[in-house]
């Protein structure tokens, strides 16, 4: 036992990760969950954080570390309103804000889970669901029907629209979640999975969707950008992205006119675009 407590929690959170069967340190396991929760909710544990050269690492056991939490716990009512009845794993609570958090969270059905950070400053309209390892920077907004899936990482002054969707990535631990980094608005209705990191200060218009096996043409740059075996899509830092399409060439496609939906950089970020940006700061 001492020597356990000797190893340090990335350490023992990975030993329990790896075990066979929990029953033998299933409390010492739990009490590590809950030291990890609770530093995912300050911040100050991360599922990846950047780096001093530009990129981004991974930290696999702080995800490993998660995916325990979730084999830890058993089922149980987590609340009633009105005739309906919910249920969750034990480990997993719901977080609860106080005003000195400055979390703006807007009545009307949202929910974020213990160990998902949100800085002062954030905005939730309602409804909104965070999940566990999510890290959401200062002065950002999540707007209504918004979704920041577990492990995402979304930085400062981010405003995601209406319906976004920001994908969470928990296995394989050693994935990169998807990124999203500061000064960037997502459109409403736009979905961005698989570990796909947005560059700061980009734009995605509405509607705008990004997977690992998405091709993105960039108009100015005339290349296209699309994810390697080794590493997600990356979208560069102030590109300006809309919906767009591309003919399919193949088989029937030509003679019925069919097309594939792909993303298009059509500009990069310039004064114009910024002062349009700006506009969203009267609503905080």
């Amino acid at each position: 036992m001492s020597t356990m407590h000797a190893l340090s929690l990335a350490e023992r959170l990975q030993l329990y990760y790896q075990a066979a069967t929990l029953d033998p340190v299933r409390a010492e396991a739990q009490a590590a969950f809950a030291e990890l929760r609770a530093g995912l909710s300050r911040g100050e544990i991360r599922a990846a954080q950047p780096t001093p050269e530009g990129g981004w690492q991974v930290n696999a056991w702080v995800k490993a570390g998660i995916l325990l939490g979730f084999r830890l716990g058993k089922l149980q009512s987590a609340g009633q309103a009105g005739p309906l009845e919910f249920f969750d794993k034990d480990t997993l609570p719901l977080r609860h804000f106080q005003p000195p958090d400055r979390v703006r969270l807007v009545p009307g059905g949202s929910s974020v889970r213990d160990g998902a950070y949100l800085a002062p400053g954030v905005i939730a309209m309602p409804p909104v669901f965070v999940n566990i390892g999510a890290w959401v920077g200062e002065g950002s907004m999540l707007d209504s029907h918004s979704l920041v899936g577990s492990c995402a990482q979304i930085g400062r002054r981010v405003h995601l629209s209406a319906a976004a969707q920001v994908g969470g990535v928990l296995e394989p631990v050693n994935a990169r979640p998807v990124i999203i980094e500061d000064d960037v608005l997502v459109g409403g209705n736009c979905g961005i999975y698989e570990g796909t990191r947005i560059g700061a200060g980009a734009v995605l218009g509405a509607g705008v969707i990004l997977t690992r096996s998405t091709p993105v043409y960039d108009l100015v740059r005339e290349t296209i950008h699309s994810a390697s075996p080794e590493q997600p899509l990356e979208i560069p830092a102030g590109a300006v992205v809309v919906p767009g399409a591309r003919a399919i060439t193949r088989g029937p496609g030509p003679a019925w006119g069919l097309s594939l939906a792909t993303p298009v950089i059509v500009k990069y970020r310039d004064r114009k675009t910024s002062q349009a940006v700006s506009l969203e700061d009267w609503l905080r």
